[in-house]
């Protein structure tokens, strides 16, 4: 088997640069002209559009801001201090909870009454035999 070259280059690595001779001075590049540093009237006046614009949207998202967080301030407040004693603020918050014990006892409730089906079914009417 042949032995590898370290110029061929490894996975993850560049290969040597290839280094040339450099250019004689006459053969420099001309200079390009530079665009010119002046601004129209039209190009100013855009800018100016654009920045208003910029301006405003800056705006709008800084009051959105501050009445997302006014508002949750505001229910803060109202939780920390609402009036009432702590059942009544309990009563509130947990709600979902007396909604789930609810949907628990109805469950519940079909579930005895299936068995009381099957009761009289299977003992007082004889129906299934085993």
């Amino acid at each position: 088997m042949a032995k590898r070259s370290r110029l061929a280059g490894r996975p993850g690595q560049r290969r040597p640069l290839q280094r040339t001779a450099p250019r004689p001075v006459s053969e420099a590049p001309a200079a390009t002209p530079r665009p010119s540093t002046s601004i129209t009237p039209e190009e100013e006046a855009r800018a100016a559009e654009i920045e208003a614009q910029i301006v405003a949207e800056e705006k709008a998202a800084t009051d959105a801001r501050e009445a997302r967080v006014r508002g949750r301030r505001a229910d803060l407040d109202r939780a920390a201090y609402g009036s009432g004693t702590i059942a009544a603020r309990a009563q509130d918050e947990y709600k979902y909870v007396q909604r789930d014990l609810r949907r628990i006892a109805i469950v519940g409730g079909f579930l005895i009454a299936i068995m009381v089906v099957l009761e009289i079914l299977v003992n007082a009417l004889h129906l299934f035999t085993l």
